[in-house]
């Protein structure tokens, strides 16, 4: 199997999973949706939990990656346009951020996929504070706190929305954050 279906099958089991979650991502629906039998797939990924392990490694990758290309040229501006990461996975058919999406599976991962959306948590705080600092928006003592308070609320905001299948919902409680102070 080429490389080519190796990112077919990577991109069909994100969409699945940030449809479904890490529990409804199934090999027979992948390979439905890729166009291959499903026994093929087990040439990339031996296990469903190397497939999600591998999935939720590229993704916290390139939202990192993300991120850093927000913020280059200003900060302030980088953590004005946060909110936007995670609005683009609701405006596509209501999707959630994957490990976001996985992180409220925790309990039933396995250990290896636990340390991957650990790791986007922690991409995201990390990015938040180095941010906050450089545009000067808290103290270094504070920053670490505010980074915190503003994924969990991004993150909440997203659920909220999702669950009322409601972008506007989504914008009005970031809105919300926002003339609070929370989010520059």
């Amino acid at each position: 199997m080429s490389t080519d279906s190796r990112e077919k099958i990577m991109a069909a089991g994100r969409e699945i999973a940030q449809a479904r979650g890490y529990g409804g991502l199934n090999f027979r629906d992948i390979a439905e949706k890729v166009g291959i039998k499903a026994a093929s797939l087990y040439h990339h990924f031996p296990s469903k939990e190397d497939l999600g392990v591998a999935i939720a490694r590229r993704y916290w990758e390139e939202s990192s990656a993300e991120l850093e290309a927000l913020s280059a040229s200003d900060p302030l501006s980088g953590l004005k346009r946060y909110p936007e990461t995670f609005r683009r996975a609701l405006a596509n058919e209501n999707r959630m951020c994957l490990c976001s999406f996985m992180a409220a599976e925790y309990d039933d991962l396995p250990e290896a996929l636990k340390v991957e959306v650990q790791t986007f948590a922690d991409v995201n705080i990390a990015w938040l504070r180095k941010n906050l600092i450089a545009a000067s928006v808290v103290a270094p003592r504070a920053a670490e706190a505010r980074a915190r308070a503003i994924y969990a609320a991004v993150v909440g905001a997203q659920l909220m929305a999702r669950s009322r299948s409601d972008l506007a919902l989504y914008d009005a409680i970031i809105a919300g954050f926002r003339s609070s102070g929370l989010i520059p």
